[in-house]
């Protein structure tokens, strides 16, 4: 079951609903979400980095750019305009248990649409939460995001943190579950996929395809979520 578990166009599509359709969490990152209609990003997303002050500079350096190359990952596979320029709507936290509720206070003041009271689960996350990430919608639509932060523990190994960048970052684009049936993918708590893979590329390839709309249930996808799949996957459409 490596990165290279084959998977039809069905299991693609099975998975987009499972994935992005459903939420991992209640609002606390604790207990199962519910159904969910679809959710993604309609502005250009701005990256922003903050660091805890007790993060050394070499990390500093080491998660700048591994986070840099997987924005422009997710910006070449999506499609969606993606960068670490500008006024920032996604901030990155990279903080000890020390000093992430000074640092989620300092990304409170720069998103508009984000207040400290929203990230009061972030400041209180249990210790076996080694990182999370919550999107915001502050705008008209509900299911069309305007603001995100995604935090994770500075305390975590290299790889583990590596792999929280893959899995935030990808979550924070709209897809907001994890599925026991999704291999080969990071959305599956088992970790046995640590960081993102084809399939998970194509996953948010599905998120993004202009034929699916924010607002969507996952009846009214199902027809275009097919029909996408097949495409992706090179089956008959």
């Amino acid at each position: 079951g490596g990165p290279d578990t084959p998977f039809t166009s069905d299991v693609l599509a099975r998975n987009f609903e499972q994935i992005a359709f459903f939420n991992e969490y209640d609002g606390n990152f604790a207990g199962r979400g519910g159904a969910s209609p679809l959710r993604r990003w309609q502005v250009p997303i701005h990256m922003e980095i903050i660091f805890g002050d007790s993060v050394p500079p070499s990390q500093r350096q080491t998660d700048s750019r591994d986070i840099r190359a997987y924005a422009d990952r997710l910006k070449r596979v999506t499609g969606h305009p993606i960068d670490l320029h500008g006024r920032p709507n996604f901030m990155v936290v990279v903080a000890s248990e020390d000093d992430r509720a000074e640092t989620l206070a300092q990304a409170a003041a720069r998103v508009p649409g984000i207040s400290r009271a929203s990230l009061r689960a972030f400041a209180e996350m249990r210790n076996d939460t080694y990182c999370a990430v919550a999107a915001y919608a502050s705008g008209g639509d509900p299911n069309v995001y305007t603001a995100a932060v995604a935090v994770i523990r500075t305390e975590n190994p290299d790889l583990l943190r590596l792999s929280c960048i893959h899995e935030e970052l990808a979550q924070g684009l709209g897809l907001a579950n994890d599925s026991p049936a999704a291999r080969p993918s990071i959305f599956n708590d088992d970790d046995e996929f640590a960081l993102l893979t084809r399939h998970d590329e194509l996953l948010l390839k599905m998120l993004y395809d202009p034929r699916l709309r924010p607002g969507m249930s996952a009846i009214e996808a199902a027809p275009f979520t097919r029909v996408i799949a097949r495409e992706l996957t090179g089956g008959p459409v």
